[in-house]
């Protein structure tokens, strides 16, 4: 028997082995399949056609292999990521450009920068997030709060949180919620220094957000900075495993209640290293941007829990 009557049409797999979903709608022909689409032999009615891979279109081994992927969409900016920039005085491949072409791009450059923003929720977004970029590499602070940052401002704004302040002073309210949301060892003090904007303004702007948008913030604890005074200070490990010891006491004894958290972990590192004399009393105040008299008066608290 030959082949064509045992098999009289070539085997895909996207062809439906039911024939009567293989008869065309139109005029009942066959309908044939190949590697792109599926279309009738009669009328030339197309079926379908290849489904679109919406994948990668490179392996994550091979960089050299990325043709038309462009930057990822990220939250850090007002358009999440999908503007367009034109270049200076180069083209794609590396070469001059003549003078002729340079203004040319020049004016395409400023008709863009026109037309970028629709509205001025737009401004004010790429202002807010530009200003928490800054600060967020000023404080050496990771994408991820950087986006959450930028998210918070953007819920800000919708929100209507932006009128009657400063938008430099929310997205730095912005980014201090979001590190105490995060529980990391940064005082609103260390935001305020970085920022373009008196503290009072921060603080203000961060209790607004607080109240209005329900923030999940909780205490920061002593124990959380000493780390990293730790680091600053490059004390041995063993007076820094003390040191927390001391201020884990302490809290579990409620006397880190209302205290600022880092002065009291200074003071925790000047006790742990007073018998060795490693630390000072100036030493540690200068890092955790407080008083010597604070470093003293958590000493003498600390010293009295001891005994």
């Amino acid at each position: 028997m030959p082949v064509s009557d045992i098999y009289p049409r070539t085997f895909d797999e996207d062809v439906p082995l039911d024939q009567h979903t293989n008869a065309c709608p139109e005029c009942d022909g066959r309908i044939t399949a190949d590697s792109s689409e599926r279309a009738c032999e009669d009328c030339g009615l197309i079926i379908g056609e290849q489904r679109l891979n919406r994948g990668p279109d490179w392996s994550s081994y091979d960089e050299d292999t990325r043709r038309r992927s462009g930057a990822p969409l990220t939250a850090a900016r007002h358009d999440r990521g999908l503007s367009t920039t034109i270049g200076y005085g180069t083209d794609g491949s590396g070469n001059g450009l003549s003078t002729r072409k340079r203004r040319q791009l020049h004016r395409l450059r400023r008709e863009h920068s026109r037309g970028r923003y629709e509205t001025k929720a737009d401004r004010n977004l790429m202002h807010g997030f530009t200003e928490i970029r800054r600060i967020t590499g000023a404080l050496g602070l990771g994408d991820s709060i950087r986006d959450q940052a930028c998210s918070l401002f953007r819920t800000a704004q919708s929100k209507r949180l932006l009128h009657g302040r400063s938008i430099e002073g929310v997205a730095a309210a912005c980014v201090y919620a979001v590190v105490r949301c995060n529980g990391l060892p940064r005082t609103i003090d260390e935001v305020a220094a970085v920022a373009r904007v008196e503290q009072d303004r921060v603080q203000s702007s961060y209790k607004s957000l607080n109240v209005e948008l329900k923030l999940p913030t909780r205490p920061m604890n002593p124990s959380e900075f000493v780390p990293r005074l730790a680091s600053e200070l490059d004390v041995p490990d063993a007076l820094q495993q003390r040191a927390i010891a001391l201020s884990r006491s302490a809290e579990a004894a409620g006397v880190t209640n209302g205290v600022q958290p880092s002065g009291f972990a200074a003071a925790c590192l000047y006790v742990a290293g007073k018998r060795s004399k490693w630390l000072t009393q100036r030493e540690v105040a200068e890092a955790a941007n407080t008083s010597t008299v604070t470093v003293r008066n958590h000493s003498e608290q600390l010293g009295a829990l001891a005994e």
